[in-house]
């Protein structure tokens, strides 16, 4: 339950369009709700400003639909990551307004009313193999109503790639970095740029990048003092992140 809507209930009752007793249904879920296997939070929204994310992965795919369902009857903007095409099927018939981010592998349902954006966020992938991690920070800081930037296939192995883009990073209030193997292009990022860096490191590479931790352990060792980490292949942990950071950037 976002906002506005708990303020058009208590609208309701005041005017007498709605009984106090329906409201108190209403309300009963507004903690949490509890469905047996889940206990959805949708005083989440009220808590932060932002929903509950659903991990679709280890779900099956009968409990993403009903956790999904049940969200969107509440009127939130709702997002499942690391969703299969199974888990989307199964979505899909009991919410046919969801829509589907293969590469992202991202499932969202977009129910508020259009805004400006709030804050602006540059999304880079260092190689094409980096774009899935980019496309799920990407898919999830545009459902949160940030304005997105995606510039990819920029790695340091060509690094006039990464400069022909400088003048769009100098417009960003945060950049998110994907990037596998040496991990090195959220460092070269950060010197180049006056906002926070959120780095993600990729479980792409050869055998030496141990799925990820060696990407991971370089950008941890950056010496760009700008440049903050999350777990490896987070775009979404990435993106919540960078877009508080950005909606604080244009707090009035």
């Amino acid at each position: 339950m976002n906002k506005a809507s708990l303020i058009n209930i208590l609208a309701q009752v005041q005017s007498g369009a709605l009984t106090p007793a329906d409201a108190s249904d209403r309300l009963a879920t507004l903690p949490y709700e509890d469905i047996g296997f889940a206990r959805i939070d949708h005083h989440r929204f009220l808590r932060t400003g932002l929903p509950e994310v659903i991990y679709a992965q280890g779900k099956s795919a009968e409990q993403t639909a009903e956790i999904f369902a049940r969200m969107a009857v509440s009127g939130v903007d709702v997002l499942a990551t690391r969703a299969s095409e199974a888990a989307f099927t199964a979505v899909h018939q009991a919410t046919p307004s969801a829509i589907f981010h293969p590469q992202a592998r991202a499932i969202t349902l977009r129910q508020s009313s259009p805004v400006e954006p709030k804050g602006r966020i540059a999304i880079l992938s260092a190689g094409t193999s980096d774009q899935p991690a980019a496309e799920e920070a990407a898919v999830t800081a545009e459902l949160f109503n940030t304005h997105v930037t995606r510039l990819y296939d920029v790695g340091v192995a060509g690094l006039h790639r990464l400069l022909s883009v400088r003048d769009q990073l100098a417009t960003a209030d945060v950049v998110i970095v994907c990037a596998g193997m040496e991990g090195a292009l959220p460092s070269v990022v950060g010197g180049l740029v006056g906002v926070p860096v959120i780095a993600v490191p990729t479980s792409v590479g050869y055998g030496a990048s141990f799925d990820g931790a060696t990407a991971l352990l370089g950008m941890l060792n950056s010496c760009s003092p700008n440049v903050t980490v999350v777990n490896i292949d987070n775009g979404f942990g990435a993106a919540y992140t960078a877009t508080m950071i950005a909606r604080a950037s244009h707090h009035s």
